[in-house]
């Protein structure tokens, strides 16, 4: 089995980890860079761009360009791109496409399998669209696991000493906290709570809306209904954000933002760390709730915990880092780099799994002696008679767990009945989240009450639920692995792992083409200075192939601009540069020569 890799998959930014030489390391990216921007768009070419790429052209593409899709994972949402309307898992298996091939050139081998992290406060949608992004990008994931839990295991190889810490995770789309116990070789998450609806990215909308009512005040232009500088707001936004975790002001300056009669109008505004507090204090209230809850659910005084960590790139902010001092009366722990240490944790995951896959005991991995014990999110009920919310699985039961109820009908002579699988907190059934629904068919005919229904929830260790249902009178079963309407076919699956692959192949031939033209390009300017300098040299016949050959070649790459580059103009880019090469090679032997010797 080769390596398998841990990814954060982040709203905002991703990262990939792997264990190398017993230690979790973080593999950079294409472009040299730690973290990848969870940004995908497609040009107008048809031209597929992830990463910093996307993100870069996103103000002069901002339709085609598309971010923070995570927060969209497991719903009905879709997005036209390239003349197709896409799904979340569609897009965030390009970003884990593009982190799995920068894995592959890092480590010089084919990169099959991955851990991949969610929020804890996921539910099963969430979970199995997250599993089906991976398999879309041609990965075998081995584990989902949540955020906190794996910053908690990278936290815990080196602080193994026994402690309940609080884990407060605020990234770019979702919040997080869980309250976890580290022991004797175990790591056992004690309860988790969050928002699904709560990160950085609400942050910078905030201060985008002021930064566009102040514009507008100052000079009565509404940037809000001009999408091109909407997105150069929204970056400056962001840039501003981080400029304010050590800074007390940032200027954003923005020329030409906008034209009116008068002429064009520029952004010169001044924000201060105290009007972004106030704009975004309530965002940080928000945080209380789910931290109280947490504390609730395990039992715990904030006087027991040890330590609390924090993880997330918006816990940067001093006003969330003061709110957490707040809460729990001590200074957040800052051991760990906020950005990476979630793909870290993936990574001793994945390293234990490897492990154990392979029936070594070798110690080469940094995990491979510690038991990870998770936890479910969420309840998890079926609807029962007046609409009830009958729960078979509390929250924060510890994974994997499986649990059986034994039902009977409602109705005389009744022989089938719907098994309705929820995921919540509330007593009704139609105030909690609709995960799945199966029918048990064949049931004896019987008086209500006396056919006895046993159904059975089985949570994996990757947080995904199946549900089977069987008549203990008939022994007729039926069961199903929970897959909402909100997720794709198997089919669809299939399809979105073709079109991957016809991606990956399309990418591959971009490469080329922009290799050999880059190539092209420079055998003309040699070409150009060898005839310059040895020209007269050769015969008139040889020398009018060459300049014939050379032109020819210049035709084709003013055709063919590096912004429109397709993959079909290589078979005529390949043969032109080699015709080129063949024709020339006299006159390129003889430049060699003139020069004088180094």
């Amino acid at each position: 089995m080769g390596p398998i890799i841990g990814i954060d998959l982040g709203t905002t930014n991703s990262c990939v980890a792997v264990i190398e030489g017993g230690k979790p390391i973080i593999i950079p990216n294409a472009e040299g860079n730690r973290t990848t921007p969870s940004v995908v768009a497609f040009t107008k070419s048809g031209e597929r761009l992830v990463g910093d790429l996307a993100k870069r052209q996103a103000v002069t593409n901002s339709r085609g360009t598309v971010s923070s899709i995570k927060r969209e994972m497991g719903t009905e949402f879709r997005i036209d791109l390239d003349g197709r309307r896409r799904t979340p898992q569609e897009i965030s298996a390009m970003i884990l496409h593009k982190l799995k091939t920068d894995a592959e050139a890092y480590l010089g081998t084919e990169v099959t399998d991955a851990v991949i992290t969610v929020p804890a406060y996921f539910n099963d949608v969430q979970r199995q669209a997250t599993k089906d992004a991976g398999r879309i990008a041609g990965l075998n994931v081995q584990r989902i696991i949540n955020e906190p839990t794996a910053a908690a295991l990278a936290y815990g190889l080196d602080h193994g000493e026994s402690q309940k810490i609080m884990v407060y995770d605020l990234g770019g789309g979702t919040f997080d906290v869980s309250i976890i116990e580290i022991g004797d070789n175990v790591i056992e998450v004690l309860s988790t709570c969050g928002d699904n609806h709560l990160g950085g990215d609400d942050f910078d909308q905030r201060l985008c809306n002021y930064l566009v009512s102040e514009f507008k005040q100052q000079t009565r232009f509404n940037l809000a209904k001009d999408p091109l500088a909407l997105q150069r707001v929204r970056e400056a936004a962001e840039k501003a954000k981080k400029e304010l975790s050590s800074s007390t002001t940032a200027v954003v300056n923005l020329p030409f933002i906008a034209q009116d009669r008068s002429g064009p109008l520029h952004m010169d505004l001044t924000v201060t760390r105290s009007v972004f507090e106030r704009l975004t204090r309530d965002l940080i209230e928000r945080t209380t709730m789910p931290v109280q809850t947490a504390l609730n659910d395990a039992g715990l005084s904030v006087s027991q915990l040890s330590k609390v960590l924090l993880v997330g790139g918006s816990t940067r902010i001093p006003a969330v880092q003061e709110h957490v001092r707040s809460l729990v009366g001590m200074a957040p722990n800052k051991a760990l780099n906020p950005d990476e240490c979630v793909a870290l944790g993936a990574a001793i995951q994945g390293g234990t799994l490897g492990s154990a896959s392979s029936g070594s005991l070798a110690t080469s991995s940094p995990g491979q002696e510690i038991l990870l014990l998770d936890v479910t999110p969420l309840s998890l009920s079926i609807e029962t008679v007046g609409g009830v919310a009958t729960r078979l699985i509390d929250r924060n039961s510890t994974l994997p767990v499986r649990y059986s109820q034994i039902f009977t009908t409602a109705s005389n002579f009744q022989t089938s009945v719907e098994i309705h699988v929820l995921q919540g907190e509330r007593p009704m059934a139609r105030d909690n989240k609709t995960i799945g629904k199966f029918k048990l068919t064949g049931i004896k005919r019987a008086p209500r009450g006396i056919p006895q229904i046993e159904v059975a929830f089985d949570l994996d260790t990757n947080g995904i639920l199946k549900v089977s249902a069987r008549d203990l009178g008939t022994g007729r079963a039926q069961e199903i692995t929970i897959s909402s309407s909100s997720n794709l076919s198997e089919a669809e699956i299939q399809q979105a792992m073709q079109d991957a692959a016809q991606y990956a192949h399309t990418d591959k031939l971009r490469k080329e083409v922009m290799e050999l033209r880059n190539q092209a390009e420079i055998q003309v300017m040699e070409v150009k200075e060898a005839l310059r300098v040895c020209g007269n040299s050769l015969d008139r016949a040889a020398r009018n192939q060459v300049k014939g050959d050379l032109a020819a070649l210049e035709k084709l790459l003013s055709r063919h601009r590096p912004e429109k580059l397709s993959p079909d103009v290589l078979p005529d880019l390949r043969r032109t540069n080699d015709q080129l090469k063949f024709s020339s090679a006299l006159l390129m032997q003889m430049y060699a020569n003139s020069r004088p010797a180094e």
